[in-house]
């Protein structure tokens, strides 16, 4: 079962040029750095961030292993998986999609399980987003989602639209669209 849903998510993964451009976009607008202006200075902006911001450069790891991964490339994939745990402590599950526009502040993420993510959300450090026993389906965070330092998301939750999660929070209940969610279990703090 989990093999013929994992060659479907091989197929759904976004382009790689486009992504990493839509990623370097959100991370340069988040660290005040501008915009680009041509091409040839965007490549200058995402190879200067893949130096500077382990995160980045760890999203750019994802985004070609699944490229790989999609037109079934052997080992290769798996190496740059290893890179990204071992240089910026980011491991990221292979039936994980993220769309273009994601922003990952550092390190210490752990996202596994099949979990979809989309474009504007914004992951803080030690953040994981993870499984509940005998479950592959993981999380699906809607667009814009601000997730805090610490947050764990357990299970096949929905995180919707524009809603905020506190530091240290765990969520184990879908969360409406707009809503600010904070505890242990998290609760509902502020709907929109």
């Amino acid at each position: 079962m989990t093999n013929v849903l994992l060659m479907k998510v091989r197929y759904e993964y976004p382009p790689f040029f486009r992504s990493v451009v839509a990623d370097a976009r959100v991370n340069l607008r988040y660290r005040s750095e501008g915009e680009f202006k041509n091409k040839f200075h965007g490549a200058m902006h995402i190879f200067r961030l893949m130096w500077v911001a382990d995160a980045f450069f760890a999203q750019v790891c994802y985004r070609a292993r699944c490229r790989l991964i999609r037109f079934r490339v052997p080992l290769i994939p798996t190496i740059l998986h290893r890179i990204c745990m071992s240089h910026s402590q980011v491991c990221i599950g292979k039936p994980v999609i993220i769309q273009p526009g994601m922003y990952i502040a550092h390190g210490q993420v752990v996202i596994d399980g099949f979990v979809k993510i989309d474009s504007g959300v914004v992951l803080l450090p030690w953040v994981t987003i993870g499984l509940k026993a005998g479950n592959f389906q993981g999380a699906t965070i809607e667009k814009n989602v601000h997730v805090g330092t610490g947050a764990k998301i357990i299970g096949p939750v929905t995180l919707g639209n524009g809603c905020k999660i506190g530091a240290n929070s765990v969520i184990v209940k879908n969360v409406p669209r707009g809503a600010i969610v904070a505890g242990v279990p998290g609760e509902i703090l502020k709907r929109k």
